[in-house]
């Protein structure tokens, strides 16, 4: 891991240069997903089979191969242990509960003179979650994409899930399940996003796609916006952990760890004004690093992108903080509520020594799709809101028209468009 001093002369230097990250801009990648996504636009089924069976190593014949039954969902749930069953129920019910405060109504007042504006609150018709499949299975991410939908009011919830080889986890269906999904397809990659956006014979063309996937799920989500919502581009996994040298060493380590254990792009941060603690870290690091499953991604994170910084103070801290403008962040101090208020750009704050990242990533109940790369300056979490749209209501009466007509005339005439001004001229009174 680096380790960074901020008295060092070159520290904004340094940090800068820690926090860059952009994917290599590969041409090829953008060459092969613009391609597929023309096929599926062009020949529907056909293509998603096609690819599915050239990426995913399937032999599927037509998309009812594809297609999971709305029975073999229930049939996932019954199959699992009554442990597993409960965690998914505990987890959905936490997720359900919180986004159920998220949810917007729509609203109107009335003006002196008879005017009524206003704000209609529509849930979307249709919407496409992707589900990521392959180096691992993500229940989590159907509660956590389907439940904010579900408690929005979306009318249908598309699922896809890449299945190589055809290994599909029966968490993933049990989940759907549980969230209410109501079609899952296994198919994955640029095809999915292609078959979600287009629509083809058999998939749906929805409204919005969410979710995280590869590099040509990215793409391809880049590449159809426009055509359809998405929620956003997710990058790498990243945690920030501000600590004041109390929490025991090895806690910060695992919760390090957690994060890095994602991907070898993945970032983990350790900000502290304790350098003797940043050392213990180091030596917890050191220690419990052999015995994880997944050491060789945690170690190639931690080494190319984790960092141990040194501070002067719980002031400076937050500074750096909202300049990493992290996914995940831990105050993991005495006192987090004193340094809330400074925080300005995180995508999910975890307050207090006893609350691990991980415990948001499955079921503390706020939704664990959160802006990364620094994006938490300007985007938020998931939640209703985006499964939601907003229309305005504007309802004018004869006199709220004759006189609100004067001022839209002026700037009209202002801006030289003549059928604006006369429009709202032939609703004014005569005085």
């Amino acid at each position: 891991m680096r380790e960074l001093d901020s008295c060092q002369n070159d520290f904004q230097s340094a940090l800068d240069a820690l926090l860059a990250f952009e994917e290599e801009a590969n041409a090829n990648v953008n060459h092969v997903v613009e391609e597929i996504l023309s096929h599926v636009k062009l020949r529907g089924d056909d293509a998603v089979v096609e690819y599915t069976c050239r990426f995913d190593r399937m032999s599927a014949e037509s998309m009812k191969d594809l297609k999971v039954p709305r029975e073999k969902l229930q049939e996932a749930f019954d199959s699992l242990s009554s442990g597993e069953q409960e965690a998914l129920h505990v987890a959905a019910q936490r997720i359900r509960d919180y986004h159920s405060k998220q949810v917007q109504d729509s609203w109107q007042y009335q003006e002196a003179d008879g005017t009524i504006l206003g704000q209609k609150v529509t849930p979307l018709d249709r919407v496409g979650i992707y589900v990521p499949g392959g180096k691992a299975a993500y229940p989590s991410s159907v509660l956590m994409n389907a439940i904010p939908a579900k408690v929005a009011g979306v009318g249908e919830i598309i699922m896809t899930v890449p299945t190589p080889g055809g290994d599909l986890n029966p968490l993933v269906l049990a989940a759907a399940a549980v969230a209410g999904v109501d079609q899952v397809f296994t198919i994955g990659g640029a095809q999915a996003v292609g078959a979600l956006a287009y629509g083809t014979g058999s998939v749906p063309r929805v409204d919005k796609i969410v979710g995280p996937g590869n590099i040509y799920v990215a793409t391809a989500k880049r590449i159809v916006f426009g055509a359809v919502g998405i929620d956003m581009i997710a990058g790498p996994s990243e945690i920030c952990v501000v600590c004041d040298g109390k929490t025991n060493p090895d806690w910060i380590a695992m919760d390090l760890f957690s994060q890095a254990e994602h991907d070898q792009d993945a970032q983990s941060i350790l900000i502290s004004p304790d350098a003797e603690f940043l050392e213990a870290v180091k030596a917890s690091v050191k220690k419990l690093l052999p015995g994880m499953e997944r050491k060789d991604i945690i170690d190639a994170s931690l080494s190319s992108r984790g960092a141990l910084i040194k501070v002067q103070d719980m002031d400076e801290a937050v500074e750096v903080v909202n300049k990493i403008a992290p996914e995940h962040l831990e105050l993991s101090v005495a006192n987090p509520d004193s340094l809330l208020p400074s925080i300005r750009h995180a995508g999910a704050i975890f307050m207090g020594r006893y609350t691990a990242e991980a415990l948001g990533d499955y079921c503390a109940g706020p939704n664990h799709v959160l802006p990364t790369s620094g994006t938490a300056r300007f985007s938020s979490p998931l939640g209703v809101y985006d499964f939601q749209k907003r229309s305005s209501i504007i309802h004018f009466s004869a006199q709220g028209a004759s006189q609100v007509g004067r001022t839209a005339s002026v700037l009209a005439r202002g801006e030289g468009l003549t059928a604006h001004a006369m429009s709202a001229e032939y609703r004014i009174k005569d005085d």
